[in-house]
């Protein structure tokens, strides 16, 4: 009976940690009772999110405009001067377009530095996105938040500078136009951007900056949020990484640090005519205003300097609170853990409690856990992507039934953990056996201490691990309500990252969790080295997993409000007059293939361009199409001369139809110097050398039909060989094209070129060098209408 009450308890005291655990992550309800007006309100800031996100409203759209005045005349009303800054910025993405940054200030008494509260108000393009989570939530949280300070009158030292910026989805640009030509710029001190990629989820901060960590950390704690969710790991590989916040242009092109809010899951839901207020979780925007409250009311009057630091900070969430300490306990730390495991292990042989031979054999059910695990995992996930080959169509990589997976996998792991220790280990020899777990956790943060010191909070569970071998060393019998209470670390520190990871970096990576679940279970292997009927355990686990396989199986398909993507352009090619139809997709369903037909061809010729996109997506299946009479652009050379070495061109392109897009290539080979786009250099270039990767030399997103002017120059000689994409986002709507609405299980693919009319042609020099007319930035440019009737603007439902 005592046997079988531990047993109970521990899995109840197990569930009840994880319950605890991710309950305290995040809000876990929203009330809908109207709150005071000195506090912030979920309710009214789900209402700012679904004005802001009634239609896409993408950079170059009519709604964009709508959406920049509504949000000009939200904080007028709120007693806030106002500001428009516009102009043109050319990314270092190598996107140039016409931005347009929403700006107000709220002056303080005495500060030195202005704290700036940062989100983006741009849609993604191609989609139809409604852009609720993805940044609407970001606005709708300042916005609201702001109201309630100002209401609240509370006297405040700093400056409060609220930037809503613009063309953030198509390279950074607004971020870069404020960092770059505003005056305000110097004045900042400390930067709060949120963020989204996702529609739900606890909100994780991640931090930007050119030094150290601690500062930050250390006034982050002082404001004291209520649920913060972060920690060093996730800063360590995010500077690793290449970022792409509007926060990372404040960072490198003016060093300026601040912190990231951005939440995950839900990841299917970014960039797609699903990001709507529907899909935004209540819960998920509570968390984004319980981050910017307390950070709102302390940073208003902190010391913005104190954040700066040379020294970086070891640091994790725990229920309610952070923490921290410096980088440089890490390596000391794990030798003094390395020092203790080797103590225990001398004393316990000298008291014949262990033994050299039942050590060794503890590495058989470890390693033997990890890598049946880790196969099952990972060739389990490749045969689900052959039986279910609709999960490629997200290219996300993460499904709508993503988290019925991580639990099957998750849950198979613990099982085959359960059924080695059931074969290669007794309860007797489980303190013998828990030493290899120990050592492989040292020689792991051991790795951690050199090459991946964010990581270095890792060798607290080992230290819980260590002191219940200590207790059975000292006292030559194992205690597991002590054991329990020093699983606490493993569980808290280790069990959301099993989660995480699939949801952060999409179901590939299931393997990395499933031997993350061995690791923690090992790691725990005191508490579940107890248990009565090991083989009960895993045939248990074995058959809930096959439960959540079952559950998955259900929900594979697809409805609305789980849309499968799927993508369609249309391409004229101006050089040889011949107009095909092409697609992304790997998988055709009834739409494409009205078009595409049952046998498409391979696109491998289209993927000559490579238009960007995230997943780096070509091409997959092309068919011919009908020829239609698009208006082609007028290619003018306003300069075309050799001087020297040199051969120095500029090039005005004007669209002769309504377009959204201009994408430029040239051959990868080609030296090309001092080049400009619209008067502008590339943000942060060096040097006259245009670096580049690839053949795309730019990116023109399109506002107000404004031209787009390039200046450079070659080698004389070098051949010059240029391409041009000309793209409107009007393919569902152009009158020229009868095309059949998507069915409602149907929605575009995100992150590529869709649903677009393209010509596609090269860029050859004009008989006579023509005039150069300066270009007004202010113009609003008309075009010559052809045989196509061109609506205001191409926002209805697709």
């Amino acid at each position: 009976m005592k046997k079988n009450y531990s047993t109970l308890f521990s899995v109840l005291f197990i569930f009840g940690v994880l319950g605890l655990l991710f309950a305290t992550m995040m809000p876990q309800w929203t009330t809908n009772d109207e709150v005071p007006l000195s506090e912030f309100s979920t309710k009214r800031a789900l209402e700012q999110v679904k004005n802001i996100s009634r239609e896409p409203h993408f950079v170059g759209s009519e709604n964009h405009d709508v959406v920049a005045g509504y949000l000009v005349k939200e904080l007028q009303k709120m007693g806030l001067e106002t500001s428009v800054q516009e102009g043109f910025s050319f990314s270092d993405w190598g996107t140039l377009t016409k931005c347009k940054n929403v700006l107000a200030r709220i002056n303080g008494t005495d500060g030195d530095k202005a704290l700036l509260l940062l989100s983006h108000y741009d849609s993604a393009p191609h989609s139809f996105s409604h852009g609720a989570s993805d940044a609407g939530s970001g606005v709708a949280t300042i916005l609201e938040s702001v109201r309630a300070f100002v209401y609240n009158k509370k006297p405040h030292k700093n400056d409060i500078i609220i930037l809503f910026s613009d063309g953030e989805e198509l390279g950074l640009s607004g971020a870069a136009l404020f960092v770059s030509e505003h005056h305000w710029t110097k004045e900042v001190g400390l930067v709060l951007n949120f963020e989204a990629r996702g529609s739900s989820g606890p909100s994780y901060m991640l931090m930007e900056t050119n030094g150290g960590n601690a500062g930050l950390i250390k006034e982050f704690v002082a404001a004291n949020p209520k649920y913060p969710v972060t920690n060093s790991l996730m800063y360590s590989i995010y500077k690793m990484l290449p970022n792409d916040t509007d926060l990372t242009v404040f960072k490198e092109e003016g060093d300026i640090q601040g912190y990231n809010f951005a939440f995950i899951d839900g990841h299917y839901n970014y960039h797609t005519a699903q990001d709507d207020a529907n899909h935004l979780s209540k819960n998920t925007l509570e968390h984004q205003g319980t981050y910017l409250i307390p950070l709102l009311n302390y940073f208003s009057n902190a010391d913005l300097k104190t954040t700066q630091s040379s020294e970086d900070d070891i640091y994790f969430s725990i229920p309610y609170t952070l923490v921290n300490y410096p980088f440089d306990w890490v390596l000391p730390m794990v030798i003094i853990a390395f020092v203790l495991l080797l103590i225990l292990i001398f004393v316990g042989i000298a008291k014949r409690i262990l033994s050299f031979g039942e050590i060794a054999k503890g590495f058989i059910p470890l390693l033997g856990s990890l890598i049946v695990a880790g196969i099952i995992t990972f060739f389990g996930w490749e045969l689900l992507l052959n039986l279910y080959p609709q999960y490629n169509d997200l290219l996300n990589g993460f499904t709508y039934n993503g988290h019925d997976y991580i639990a099957a996998f998750v849950l198979l792991s613990l099982a085959v953990c359960f059924v080695f220790y059931q074969i290669f280990s007794v309860k007797k020899l489980t303190m013998n056996h828990y030493i290899a777990p120990l050592f492989i956790w040292i020689i792991l943060n051991f790795a951690i201490a050199f090459y991946l010191k964010g990581a270095g909070f890792l060798i607290i569970p080992v230290f819980g691990g260590l002191i219940m071998l200590a207790s059975f060393v000292i006292t030559q019998k194992s205690n597991w309500k002590l054991n329990l209470l020093f699983s606490i670390p493993t569980l808290i520190i280790i069990a959301p990252f099993i989660q995480m990871f699939p949801i952060g970096l999409g179901l590939k990576v299931l393997f990395g969790s499933a031997v993350l679940t061995v690791l923690a279970f090992v790691l725990l292997l005191p508490v579940f080295g107890s248990f009565a009927r090991k083989g009960m355990s895993s045939l248990l686990l074995f058959l809930v997993a096959i439960g959540f396989f079952v559950k998955a199986h259900y929900s594979s398909g697809y409805e609305l409000g789980k849309a499968k993507s799927n993508s369609l352009v249309y391409i004229l090619d101006a050089d040889t007059n011949k107009a095909t139809w092409a697609t992304y997709d790997t998988n055709l369903d009834e739409w494409t293939k009205t078009y595409l037909g049952e046998n498409p061809k391979a696109a491998k010729n289209l993927n000559s361009l490579s238009l960007p996109s995230k997943y780096n997506s070509g091409f997959t299946f092309t068919a011919d199409a009908p020829m239609k009479e698009l208006a082609k652009p007028t290619i003018e050379f306003l300069k075309d001369s050799v001087a020297g070495a040199d051969h120095y061109l500029k090039i005005r392109i004007t669209p002769n139809r309504k377009v959204n897009r201009y994408d430029v290539f040239a051959k990868e080979d080609l030296d090309i110097q001092n080049f400009k786009a619209n008067g502008l250099s590339l943000l942060g270039q060096k040097g006259s050398k245009y670096e580049r990767k690839g053949t795309k030399l730019l990116s023109y997103y399109v506002v107000d039909q404004f031209p787009l002017e390039i200046e450079f120059n070659v080698p004389s000689s070098s051949i010059l060989d240029l391409d041009l994409m000309e793209s409107s986002f009007d393919l569902m709507t152009n009158p020229m094209f009868s095309m059949a609405k998507r069915a409602d299980w149907m929605m575009p693919t995100p992150y590529v070129l869709n649903d677009a009319v393209v010509i596609k042609q090269k860029i050859k020099p004009s008989a006579k060098i023509v005039e150069v007319k300066p270009l007004n930035s202010g113009t609003r440019y008309a075009f010559k209408k052809d045989s196509v009737v061109v609506v205001n603007d191409s926002l209805k439902k697709p």
